[in-house]
């Protein structure tokens, strides 16, 4: 896979969940987008499901371009169900963020502990 080049955005998923929650109160006819968050979740879970399965498949072909199409595909709908719950990658951001340098194991233990799991 190719390197980062300077000309690559940084910034275009905050660029794209900003105009998603542009689009939450748009008219559904107007937006592929609009339409999906007004099915609600169900719906944005079912494409989720669809497209995670093809970048499954496309992970078992080996083909990398295949896999960054459908990877797009699964990131865009991810913000799609973030931006329906009100959230954004700024959040996702915030606990990826909170969690560096932590263990996973040990970050698990600790939500499962606030949980009162045991």
């Amino acid at each position: 896979m190719s390197e980062l080049h300077p000309d690559v955005d940084a910034d275009i998923l905050r660029r794209l969940s900003q105009t998603l929650a542009g689009r939450k109160n748009a008219a559904p006819e107007n937006s592929y987008s609009a339409r999906l968050l007004a099915k609600g979740p169900d719906a944005i879970l079912k494409k989720i499901g669809e497209e995670t399965a093809e970048l499954i498949m496309a992970s078992k072909d080996g083909k990398p371009e295949t896999i960054l199409y459908e990877a797009a595909d699964v990131l865009f709908h991810l913000l799609v169900l973030l931006t329906f719950h009100g959230l954004s990658i700024d959040d996702v951001r915030r606990e990826l963020t909170r969690r560096e340098g932590v263990s996973g194991v040990a970050e698990k233990a600790a939500r499962n502990a606030a949980a009162g799991n045991t």
